[in-house]
């Protein structure tokens, strides 16, 4: 609740200005709330549906941090690989990283055993930061149906410290940190700005250059402003957990 005195004092400020000072810093508001939700929600796409506990720390993501020394002996332990066949022929091969980030390593071999991602495109390539794929509508906002724990430092789990640099793969998602389903992106150069506030979980060790590719297709601007959206799709034929 707000002090009544300050309430009071806000009013009469307001009644001090005219009336169109205050439509246009009423607009101006808007207008920031609305391109940065549009940017948040856009840009890495998901909903989320976790709560928090009142130690201000998401109940799920505490339960993945080893602090009695025990491991869930019902996630993956060791490095993963996995390929990526694009539909035009390349491939490239990821190796995931458990240590870092447990549940989201295993929410993407489990999505990629299902072969969720066969035929799922890339809908989002931007020059000099990253390719974003994963979302079976092509459009930003879908998912698996399912969201996961973030599992970085601002959101509690301090035990990933995998730096978002060149070939990292980290998943996508909304303004609510628990919001990750199955997009992901790529980073093309260092994004290291992105640190601890996403859950960067791999890496591409083979066929970066693949990757690199996607830059090559025509393009076209997004609701974001950025040459992003590919005129023709690129496409994921078949993505295979190799070792």
């Amino acid at each position: 609740m707000k002090n009544n005195k300050k309430s009071n004092k806000k009013a009469t400020a307001k009644k001090k200005m005219s009336g169109g000072a205050v439509w246009g810093t009423v607009a101006a508001v808007a207008v920031i709330v609305l391109v940065c939700a549009v940017f948040a929600i856009g840009a890495f796409g998901g909903k989320g549906t976790y709560t928090t506990s009142s130690s201000g720390k998401n109940p799920a993501v505490e339960s993945t941090n080893k602090a009695d020394g025990k491991e869930d002996k019902n996630m993956i332990q060791e490095n993963v690989k996995v390929a990526v066949e694009m539909e035009n022929g390349g491939e490239f091969v990821l190796e995931l990283y458990p240590e870092y980030a447990p549940q989201t390593v295993q929410n993407f071999v489990d999505l990629v055993t299902d072969g969720f991602y066969d035929g799922v495109g890339f809908h989002r390539v931007v020059d000099g930061f990253m390719a974003q794929g994963g979302d079976p509508e092509g459009t930003g906002m879908g998912g698996s149906g399912t969201n996961i724990p973030g599992e970085f430092s601002a959101n509690g789990f301090a035990q990933n410290t995998l730096s978002h640099t060149r070939g990292v793969i980290s998943m996508a998602r909304s303004q609510d940190p628990d919001s990750a389903s199955s997009q992901f992106f790529i980073c093309y150069d260092d994004a290291s700005f992105l640190d601890g506030q996403y859950a960067a979980f791999g890496k591409v060790v083979e066929g970066m250059e693949v990757v690199d590719a996607f830059l090559d297709e025509e393009r076209t601007y997004n609701s974001m402003g950025e040459l992003a959206s590919p005129v023709e799709p690129i496409t994921m034929k078949k993505v295979t957990v190799i070792e």
